[in-house]
């Protein structure tokens, strides 16, 4: 395919560096930004099947995407984008958001790509997505921002794989239906996270109100939670997911309590008012505290007493978390608990 690229350095838009004679008018473009230019502008000016590529340094703007099928793209941590706080006329700056990939309920964007490039200080997410289709993320570090490091709702088809998310006030991967509204829980068709590092966060991955997706092959250490699958009595309910293959250890910050919650310390994996889901393959080991939810794998029933149903937890190893490695302390029927390698757990008989 022709491709072409236009450089937005400093100072503004610079000359076009043609790759190719007179390309159609649907030929690719590479939009090249250097520290000091203005990535807004690129991401304006791309049209769908565009990259906008970002050079090594340090960028002080927050960047609203609105287009489908747009590649936003780094060449890896030393890309940093960061707050500017006299930053004016964007809805992502005024938000508080780092990346916002925003499309709209009755018009999701597709295709779009974040890859390669670090988010830091934001005092709401680092990256901001909502109503999305196959959104790609991949690459990107989230770190010590005021909510979520990488949040997304209202999308499905989604892949959130080989990110960093460390020190966020909130969650390092938070999904959801709606940030906002109740409801039943969205079928997300599909989406995966996998492969990601989830360091110093509230809790390492956050899924509420969300069903038919995967929670896969994640390191989620040092938070005060691991993962937690929250439910409640929205129709349909949490659940139809896997979690699968995650190494979960040591998740023993102290998070205190908030008004729907109990304070959050030695939480390894979480289900609440969820239902027909898979728990296995899991390394999880060191989880400890005195919360009501600590231990290793716990079954909970949610804040508005909504049980967990069928559960299967099946085939993880986990050792010396506390107070116990597997702990069932809800009220729901046909959760079942086989052939895991565990020491102690609630009632007795599940390892």
């Amino acid at each position: 395919m022709p491709m072409r690229r236009t450089h937005y350095l400093a100072g503004g838009l610079a000359a076009l560096v043609a790759l190719a004679a007179a390309p159609p008018a649907h030929a690719a473009t590479v939009h090249l930004v250097a520290p000091g230019g203005s990535i807004q502008a690129a991401v304006d000016a791309a049209a769908p099947g565009d990259t906008v590529q970002l050079m090594a340094g340090t960028y002080r703007e927050s960047v609203l995407i609105s287009r489908s099928d747009i590649r936003l793209r780094g060449v890896g941590p030393s890309t940093v984008l960061t707050p500017d706080p006299a930053q004016t006329g964007n809805a992502c700056a005024t938000a508080g958001h780092g990346i916002c990939v925003h499309g709209t309920d009755t018009q999701p964007l597709t295709g779009v790509q974040v890859s390669s490039l670090n988010v830091t200080g934001f005092t709401k997410n680092g990256l901001d997505a909502a109503n999305t289709d196959g959104l790609r993320i991949t690459g990107v570090g989230a770190h010590r921002n005021g909510q979520q490091g990488i949040s997304q709702e209202k999308s499905v088809r989604a892949r959130l794989t080989g990110n960093s998310a460390t020190d966020n006030v909130q969650a390092g991967i938070f999904l959801a239906n709606s940030v906002a509204n109740e409801g039943g829980a969205i079928d997300t068709q599909g989406t995966v996270i996998r492969a990601n590092h989830l360091s110093g966060n509230r809790i390492g991955v956050i899924v509420r109100r969300a069903r038919t997706l995967t929670v896969d092959a994640n390191d989620i250490t040092g938070n005060c939670g691991g993962v937690f699958v929250v439910g409640d009595e929205g129709v349909p309910k949490a659940g139809a997911l896997t979690v699968s293959r995650n190494r979960v250890v040591e998740n023993n910050k102290y998070c205190p309590p908030n008004p729907r919650l109990a304070f959050i310390q030695g939480t390894g994996i979480l289900f609440t008012g969820a239902e027909d889901s898979l728990v296995t393959d899991n390394q999880v080991q060191d989880n400890k505290g005195a919360s009501p939810m600590s231990g290793g794998i716990v079954l909970f029933s949610s804040v508005v007493g909504t049980p967990n149903n069928r559960i299967t937890v099946t085939r993880n190893v986990l050792s010396s978390n506390g107070p116990a490695d597997l702990a069932d302390r809800d009220t729901g029927t046909g959760n079942t608990f086989t052939g895991n390698y565990c020491t102690v757990s609630e009632p007795a008989g599940h390892c």
